[in-house]
């Protein structure tokens, strides 16, 4: 099945955005210009601002606290409006949950990829352990948010959090079976030693301590074993090196499906709402430099859809005024029309763009996807 859908361009070549090549020349046919179909699509400007409002909720969480965040506080940080956030999220509470999902759906995915299934127990515990105090190490914003201000939050926040709780006490409660030392132990024992772990890296979390989570490991580890396999089982390890998966862990496995972090803001620097055609003009000129072509205005304007000069003219100007787009022609004063190519910083923006895509469709109401659909038309 076609991936591409065709769209009518005649770009110019006056300045060409590949890097290292020399200048071309502007052609008068046509060129065809094959663009993904999910390159920019209403669906991607969506989760970008899904992101953008989740990003700034956790900033704003671990700044102020829970009880003193307000909406207003997370939407004039993500630059979203409010109507935008209530189309998301039915109020803060919702916002926090969402966050703490998204954290839970990632710590899940590196947890698979950790290749437990098959592990003895003790393996079992000690790797998922070392995924987790991974993760809370490389964001310890998002860590901060999920285990020390969703204790202040409402109902539906602590409900998933004991259900969170109560799936790691039954994992640790089948220590039970692995010896007969264990078989003396009931379950409250699990729940005691969940309880005192999440204490212990709590404490750490709250107080922002520098030293790296890693460190708790073989503590924790010694904690958890002692009353199943008894003091010799508990020193080794306490003794052992952390795993190589969490001392040499990549910051790129901290992303989500999406390839952007949790915690993240897509458009991190960048002072300006994003839309839906601003999207798809900086990616018609991306695509088209990707072809050795700087587009003029008009060109931009028919790769984005939009068929107003005026309009397309204050869109490129106010993307130039942000550092994303570059005007690289001699101006109208030598009679050339304008050559756009994107910045660096455009690029990079962009990049994000692409990098973003719906993860799951019943995150985004039906009002949000009739809103994005009238603003696309």
């Amino acid at each position: 099945m076609s991936a591409v859908s065709r769209h009518r361009v005649s770009p110019s070549v006056a300045a060409p955005l590949a890097r290292g090549r020399s200048l071309g020349v502007r052609v008068k046919r046509s060129v065809a210009v094959d663009r993904p179909a999910d390159a920019v699509t209403p669906g991607r400007i969506v989760e970008i601002q899904r992101s953008r409002l989740l990003a700034a909720a956790l900033g704003a969480l671990d700044e102020l606290g829970y009880g003193s965040t307000t909406v207003t506080d997370v939407t004039s940080r993500a630059r979203v409006s409010r109507r935008t956030f209530y189309e998301f999220f039915a109020d803060r509470e919702e916002c926090l949950a969402a966050a703490l999902e998204d954290a839970l759906a990632l710590v899940r995915e590196e947890l698979e990829r950790a290749g437990l299934e098959g592990l003895g127990w003790r393996e079992r515990v000690r790797t998922g352990l070392s995924v987790i105090l991974a993760f809370f190490e490389r964001e310890p914003v998002l860590a901060r948010v999920c285990v020390v201000q969703a204790l202040r939050g409402g109902p539906g926040v602590l409900a998933r959090r004991e259900q969170v709780l109560a799936s790691l006490v039954a994992v640790v409660d089948e220590g039970r079976l692995e010896s007969a030392r264990g078989g003396e132990c009931s379950a409250l024992t699990a729940e005691g030693l969940v309880g005192a772990a999440f204490a212990i890296v709590y404490a750490r979390l709250l107080r922002r301590e520098r030293q790296p989570l890693s460190g708790l490991l073989g503590e924790l580890m010694a904690m958890i074993v002692l009353p199943y396999l008894g003091p010799a089982a508990a020193r080794r390890e306490q003794a052992r090196p952390a795993p190589a998966r969490l001392t040499g862990i990549s910051p790129a496995a901290a992303t989500t499906a999406t390839g952007v972090g949790v915690g993240s803001d897509p458009l991190e620097g960048v002072a300006m709402r994003l839309t839906y055609r601003t999207a798809r003009v900086l990616h018609g000129v991306a695509e088209m430099g990707r072809r050795g072509s700087s587009p003029s205005n008009r060109e931009v304007g028919e790769c984005a859809g939009i068929s107003d000069a005026g309009q397309v003219s204050k869109l490129l100007a106010r993307l130039e005024r942000l550092g994303l787009l570059s005007n690289t022609s001699g101006g109208h004063a030598r009679g050339e029309p304008n050559a756009w190519s994107l910045t660096p910083k455009g690029e990079r923006v962009t990049g994000s763009i692409h990098a973003h895509t719906l993860r799951t469709g019943d995150r985004i109401g039906r009002r949000t996807r009739d809103r994005i659909g009238r603003e696309a038309a």
